[in-house]
């Protein structure tokens, strides 16, 4: 079969880049790549020369040769020596470099693989403000190891404003949710151990088991109804596990929040099996109606089994790397000793930032709520109006849906919606191989217009199966 090509000329007409564009280049890429996503130009057709389309576009070599690269690092061309350049599609939640995410937000597409929100309104007061005070923190060595110590002051006064008495000994900061949970399972779990989790859950908790060589127990649950907890019991029991990972405010994917009742039979199992209850309170503040809330899953706790973790990635942003530790101040020192082998301390000014955000913690969970609240009714909507025969329950607070298809084709239809310009999160990312193809997680975290625009592409993507764009890698989960 004969090679498709595109000399200069041809793809410089297929091309709406406006001469006055900066930087050129990556306007030149961002044109090139619309053109392959709406099929002006066929994939597997090779490019022109870059001195070619230099001189076609009167630009330097040097211009083209910067967005091929761009092109390449995001996925949409691949080249080989000798070859030349060739158009593609990417990956969904990869962009051809060697980490995805080091350009997860610069792909082009909508990022609905993301649960995540922009930054508050009053971030940049909050950044001034902490910029004004970090000069006092140059006079000192700047490792912190337990946190600065207003942070952790202010981070326990929330959790007993919430309903759990807590000192600031009892809190360690971390450089994020996802390092506060490596440090736990590290301290708890040989290379073998069971490890209770929720099925589906958050995808980074089984790359945090697997990289201890731990063995994940999944126990799954309900769309309708979230957890039982005959079967949660069963599967500690039976297990021997030593510590179980839950998420137990707006479950993550699924958007369920536990009763208290659940959550006090819950902590009197994990006592009765002698399991460690690690809570990942990452939504836990971003409730959307106004339900009641319960106490976090510690205030059942006697014997300091349950271990919590917060961050200020959902809440606040998701750029502030700062994360927290809940637990006995015993144990508090010894996850202190155990950091040390991993990064000492966390960064001084975005505990600044994250300490002036807590003081005014009321006025950026309202903003939240009203952002969610509209980004909500407008994913339902478009999906009720656009997907009828999709399912979901609408959860009452955190940031995404958990919708069940009509078919169990998840993997397939994220990779075809790359070609309509969207990044979804399949079901399967979310739980053990090979299941859960029938769900996708859909976050209502990006702005009305931006979700309402995705779930068309979304229809059309599944109107015209069968589904492509079928890679052999891995998809990369999601945040």
């Amino acid at each position: 079969m004969s090679e498709r090509r595109l000399g200069g000329t041809q793809l410089a007409r297929l091309l709406d880049v406006p001469a006055g564009a900066r930087p050129y280049y990556r306007a030149l890429a961002d044109g090139v790549r619309d053109a392959i996503l709406d099929g002006r130009i066929a994939l597997r057709t090779r490019l022109p020369a870059e001195r070619h389309l230099a001189e076609v576009l009167g630009v330097s070599r040097t211009t083209v040769s910067a967005a091929y690269d761009r092109l390449r690092e995001q996925g949409y061309v691949e080249s080989r020596q000798g070859s030349g350049s060739v158009t593609a599609i990417p990956r969904p939640g990869r962009e051809g470099s060697a980490d995805p995410w080091l350009a997860a937000e610069d792909d082009g597409l909508l990022p609905l693989h993301c649960a995540a929100l922009a930054a508050p309104s009053i971030m940049p007061e909050a950044a001034a403000e902490a910029g004004a005070e970090y000069p006092r923190h140059l006079l000192r060595m700047g490792y912190v190891t337990y946190g600065l110590p207003h942070l952790r002051a202010a981070i326990a006064a929330r959790y007993t404003a919430r309903g759990l008495p807590t000192t600031p000994e009892q809190i360690l900061v971390t450089s994020g949710a996802q390092h506060a949970m490596y440090l736990l399972f590290s301290l708890f779990l040989a290379p073998g151990d069971p490890l209770v989790v929720e099925s589906p859950t958050y995808p980074h908790a089984h790359d945090a088991a697997a990289a201890l060589g731990a063995h994940v127990v999944p126990v799954g649950l309900s769309d309708e109804h979230g957890w039982d907890l005959d079967v949660v019991s069963a599967a500690l029991t039976q297990s021997g596990a030593r510590m179980a990972y839950l998420v137990c405010d707006f479950q993550n994917p699924t958007g369920h929040l536990m009763d208290a009742a659940s959550r006090r039979a819950l902590v009197e199992t994990a006592r009765r099996t002698d399991t460690v209850l690690v809570a990942d309170e990452s939504w836990a503040e971003l409730a959307v109606d106004d339900v009641p809330l319960p106490p976090p899953l510690a205030a059942y706790d006697r014997d300091n089994r349950v271990l919590l973790v917060g961050s200020a990635s959902k809440l606040f942003w998701g750029g502030l790397r700062v994360g927290w530790i809940r637990a006995g101040a015993a144990l508090i020192h010894r996850l202190a000793r155990l950091r040390a082998a991993v990064d000492i301390a966390g960064p001084v000014f975005d505990q600044l930032v994250v300490a002036r955000l807590l003081s005014r913690v009321e006025e950026v969970r309202a903003e939240r709520r009203a952002q969610l609240r509209a980004g909500r009714a407008a994913l339902t909507a478009a999906l009720a109006d656009l997907i009828p025969r999709w399912t979901f329950v609408t959860p009452s607070g955190g940031g995404v849906l958990w919708v069940r298809l009509d078919e169990p084709v998840a993997v397939q239809l994220a990779h075809a919606a790359v070609a309509h310009g969207v990044r979804l999160a399949p079901g399967p990312w979310f739980g053990v191989p090979g299941t859960l193809d029938r769900h996708l997680r859909l976050p209502y975290t990006q702005p009305p217009a931006v979700l309402v625009d995705a779930v068309r592409r979304i229809a059309r993507a599944r109107a015209q199966g069968p589904y492509g764009y079928l890679p052999a890698d891995p998809l990369v989960p999601a945040v």
